[in-house]
């Protein structure tokens, strides 16, 4: 089993995210400037599933999508304070765009999701990420991120 490198309290201390659109619950590897791997359990209590889909509940694709952007804006923040660069709880991350999402595989409540994401190119505020999201180390989606720090 992996090591926890931040917990949910201390990823919200990173992220400006919360309930319910906090999309970690831990993140158990980070090279700064390189890679990130985060989890999230996936739990029929989750409000989505009131709605997607009652009599057959599957984790939104969207939903996978941005829970692989937030593991992303850790790695980013992280990798900016490695760098000694300036103060990152007066910034937030951006989604700039998304290509080549593909999802392989329903996500369904029970299922632990973790995403995998690599710094493809940073330049500056600008991070571009191949992202990756496994159950059961089956791939069941991907996309290509990019995302800007920006003051809040």
């Amino acid at each position: 089993m992996s090591a926890t490198l931040y917990n949910v309290i201390e990823i919200q201390k990173i992220l400006p995210h919360r309930f319910p659109f906090l999309l970690v619950d831990r993140i158990t590897a980070l090279e700064p400037g390189r890679s990130v791997e985060g989890y999230k359990n996936v739990s029929i209590s989750e409000p989505v599933f009131q709605g997607h889909f009652p009599d057959h509940p599957i984790y939104p694709g969207v939903m996978i999508i941005e829970g692989m952007a937030q593991a992303g804006g850790v790695l980013a923040f992280k990798s900016m304070d490695s760098q000694g660069q300036e103060a990152t709880q007066d910034k937030v991350v951006y989604f700039m765009s998304i290509d080549k999402a593909k999802f392989r595989a329903p996500v369904t409540p029970g299922d632990k999701l973790v995403y995998r994401l690599e710094v493809v190119k940073n330049k500056g505020a600008v991070w571009f990420l191949d992202g990756k999201a496994y159950v059961d180390e089956k791939l069941v989606a991907e996309a290509q991120l990019k995302a800007m720090i920006v003051d809040k």
